[in-house]
């Protein structure tokens, strides 16, 4: 793909429609080895997956493969991270399990040099690609070998991307120590360098995150994406050892060790947190922010019987509160003229594809419902989200 040939098919595939794809493989194979035809158009669909994640004017010059996009960080987290190491000083970081080199490239263009190591001598070449397609490769210096035995003499920054995927199938490992390298490796890494940061699962338990660290959850567009742990000097000395960023507005919220509010009943609005607010246990600090409380002890969604933005929850102004009964909300979404009808749960076994074939809405309004407890009761909120 880096000779001129695959160049000129990868840039007769960077638009094709995949419907039309037998009909171009077709026609470029009359003149070019259908070997590289094939690997040009495993290439471009990757590329077209990647625009999600890159953005398109860097997807189309990148390079990819398959387990390497999926573990690759979203663009706008590895920028957020890399602002991060350059806020506090960082010159060099090394970063160790660099993958196709999404978080080199992200702390390159923030002006830090990075020293990305990668066991993977395929995973690597794909790295230098990606450093000098977009320029970088003066300031990336890719090397393949095994992560713990890499040098970082002039390095005053780790950062560590452990795989979490194995298998034959390439599932996602839940299990900390089944990282690769195994989470206690990159911890103990990380204690020894001057500035480091552990990128781990959003579901990571809190009781394993070290006491030294603090733990920020990610989200981006709404969606839960990683949790890192920082050590050193972005994790703040003395300050906060919890928090949620939401991206790409950049909003974060500190936690401040505040015990769970007390429920009550369900007042005008309905709060629902970002993920990265419910994974970090901050939902105490959202109920604090607007003033109130939680519909079930087990449940993370706030009312309050005011309305007051926040950008870490979501409000809904709340029209019914009422028994789960599926014969009571098809008559009231019908009575509502209610045909759009977006279905939340939480606490509830209820599948939402399951309750909208069953109350079949029609109508020219919209709704939403809640599936959820209130006071251990299942309950079902209806209303819209809230305006102002």
């Amino acid at each position: 793909m880096l000779t001129p040939e695959g160049a000129t098919l990868l840039h007769a595939l960077r638009d094709h429609d995949p419907a039309d794809e037998l009909a171009v493989v077709t026609r470029l194979r009359r003149t070019h080895p259908p070997s590289l035809v094939t690997a040009a158009v495993a290439q471009a669909r990757l590329r077209q997956r990647a625009v999600a994640k890159f953005g398109a004017a860097d997807a189309a010059r990148m390079f990819f493969t398959p387990n390497g996009l999926e573990q690759a960080t979203r663009t706008a987290v590895a920028e957020h991270r890399a602002a991060r190491f350059a806020a506090h000083g960082v010159g060099r970081v090394a970063d160790l399990g660099c993958g196709v080199g999404g978080d080199a490239l992200a702390l390159a263009r923030a002006g830090l040099s990075v020293r990305a190591v990668d066991r993977d001598p395929l995973t690597c070449a794909v790295a230098r690609a990606n450093a000098a397609a977009l320029g970088l490769d003066g300031l990336i210096d890719v090397r393949c070998g095994d992560v713990a035995a890499a040098d970082l003499t002039g390095c005053d920054a780790v950062f560590v991307d452990p795989a979490r995927r194995g298998g034959r199938r390439g599932g996602r490992i839940f299990d900390p120590e089944a990282y690769s390298p195994p989470l206690s490796w990159a911890i103990d890494t990380a204690r020894a360098a001057r500035h480091a940061a552990l990128k781990v699962a959003p579901g990571i338990p809190h009781d394993v995150v070290p006491e030294e660290a603090e733990a920020e959850w990610i989200s981006c567009a709404g969606d839960v994406k990683e949790a890192v742990l920082w050590f050193g000097g972005p994790a703040g000395g003395d300050g906060p050892r919890v928090r949620a960023t939401l991206l790409p507005q950049g909003a974060t919220l500190h936690g401040a060790g505040l015990p769970d509010p007390e429920p009550g009943p369900v007042g005008r609005y309905l709060y629902e947190p970002d993920g990265a607010v419910i994974r970090a246990h901050l939902v105490a600090e959202v109920a604090a922010a607007v003033g109130g409380r939680l519909i079930d002890p087990t449940i993370a969604y706030v009312t309050a019987d005011a309305l007051t933005p926040t950008p870490f929850a979501t409000a809904y102004e709340i029209t019914d509160v009422l028994p789960f009964h599926l014969k009571r909300l098809r008559a009231l979404l019908r009575d509502r003229d209610v045909g759009t009808l977006t279905v939340k749960k939480r606490g509830s076994a209820v599948e939402p594809e399951e309750l909208r074939r069953k109350v079949k809405p029609q109508g020219r309004a919209s709704a939403t419902v809640f599936l959820t407890r209130v006071a251990g009761a299942p309950t079902m909120l209806l209303g819209h989200p809230a305006s102002g």
